[in-house]
């Protein structure tokens, strides 16, 4: 999956670590992130924090989607600051899921940013390739 992933690669993103139910991703605010305030825009934040929740909830070989999501903006982020997201499994239920994915600063103060749950459902159908997260 990361291998086809253009998006989360596109905006700078590494997958950091990815497990069963659990994934991290990280990134650095470029200066294409920065809106009028002069912090991140929060799409990206959740742009990071959904690739986290995407690679945790296909790491079971079947494609899965997200059916929504909420958002909660706690801290800004700056130019130049690299964010985490930390995603993992709260419930996995037939074709239904519910995920986690905390993001904070991973240098300075390590501050929460943010903090996202999102809900997944399966296609049910096998991801591409023998791991769905390579």
């Amino acid at each position: 999956m990361w291998s086809q992933d253009r998006a989360s690669q596109g905006l700078g993103m590494r997958l950091d670590d990815v497990g069963p139910g659990r994934s991290q991703l990280s990134m650095v605010v470029t200066e294409a992130m920065v809106n009028g305030h002069d912090v991140c825009h929060g799409g990206f934040v959740a742009a990071l924090a959904d690739s986290a929740f995407a690679f945790a909830c296909n790491t079971y070989d079947e494609v899965t989607v997200a059916a929504g999501f909420d958002i909660t903006f706690l801290s800004p982020v700056k130019l130049g600051e690299e964010i985490v997201a930390r995603a993992r499994e709260v419930a996995r239920r037939g074709r239904s899921g519910l995920y986690d994915v905390t993001v904070s600063r991973s240098r300075q103060d390590g501050a929460v940013v943010a903090e996202f749950r999102g809900r997944s459902r399966s296609l049910g159908r096998p991801l591409l390739g023998a791991r769905g997260v390579q």
